[in-house]
């Protein structure tokens, strides 16, 4: 296997599992704890009672990003597919990782975005502390950012094999 193609199984693997972490943390209820319950995006919970949200803008526009970063990475991951199975069936003209690259990036810059709505809406509260879905959809912003880099090394590498190819030069 080439460095090309472990670049790109590196980063739709990096992927899937960014997009995996994501959907948990959004489905989830435990963004942050406070004395007697805990909130997710969608709903808050306090003494076994459990109800949905209500309509704060900071807690709203952290669930859009969050919800268009998880379909983003998902649209990712099947362009990531699609280069790795391309490369391996051998075309002429393989389908190039920078559509992946750049939708990864994108994925996690809405992402960091609802995340740090989500930071400035509970930072300051006394009695919240952040749980484990929070920690999670941090976790995934890296795994992402490391998926795009992944596909943007293994499409460098394919533009500079492409650049030399008609050089008579034994590398």
């Amino acid at each position: 296997m080439g460095v090309k193609r472990s670049l790109q199984s590196a980063g739709l693997s990096l992927g899937v599992l960014a997009n995996i972490l994501v959907v948990l943390a959004t489905a989830t209820d435990f963004w942050s704890r406070f004395s007697d319950g805990h909130n997710g995006l969608w709903r808050m919970c306090r003494k076994n009672n459990c109800t949905y949200s209500s309509c704060e803008t900071m807690l709203a526009v952290t669930a859009a990003c969050v919800v268009l970063a998880t379909g983003s990475g998902l649209v990712a991951s099947v362009l990531g597919v699609r280069v790795l199975h391309a490369s391996r069936d051998g075309n002429l003209i393989p389908p190039r990782g920078r559509n992946a690259c750049l939708v990864f990036f994108l994925s996690a810059l809405l992402l960091l975005a609802g995340m740090v709505g989500y930071t400035a809406r509970d930072a300051w509260k006394v009695d919240s502390f952040f749980s484990w879905s929070y920690f999670t959809a941090w976790l995934a912003l890296p795994f992402s950012i490391l998926a795009g880099f992944c596909f943007l090394f293994a499409d460098m590498i394919l533009q500079s094999t492409d650049a030399i190819s008609g050089f008579p030069v034994c590398l």
